[in-house]
């Protein structure tokens, strides 16, 4: 594996797991796409370091099992800013 990947593969667990990122962050953050930090975390980071990739992955467990609570919090926060301009939108 290419030095600069891997270097980058570290650099975004380490940042996951410090910050409590969701992958959409991370991506976001490091300029890369969602399907490049999953793959980093999921296939390249176990074959470096094992350890950060079992913590990352604990990480990013919690964030799936949050995700639909998000989900509702932003579509509640779309309709109540739609209630209060006076605008119903759908």
């Amino acid at each position: 594996m290419r030095e600069d990947i891997e270097k980058r593969a570290l650099e975004i667990g380490h940042y996951i797991v410090e910050n409590g990122t969701t992958v959409r962050q991370t991506a976001s953050v490091f300029r890369v796409s969602k399907s490049t930090v999953h793959k980093d975390v999921t296939e390249r980071l176990p074959a470096i370091d094992h350890a950060l990739a079992d913590e990352v992955r604990r990480v990013l467990n919690v964030n799936k099992a949050e995700r639909h609570i998000r989900g509702g919090m932003a579509t509640k926060e779309k309709y109540l800013h739609e209630k209060e301009d006076g605008v119903a939108k759908y």
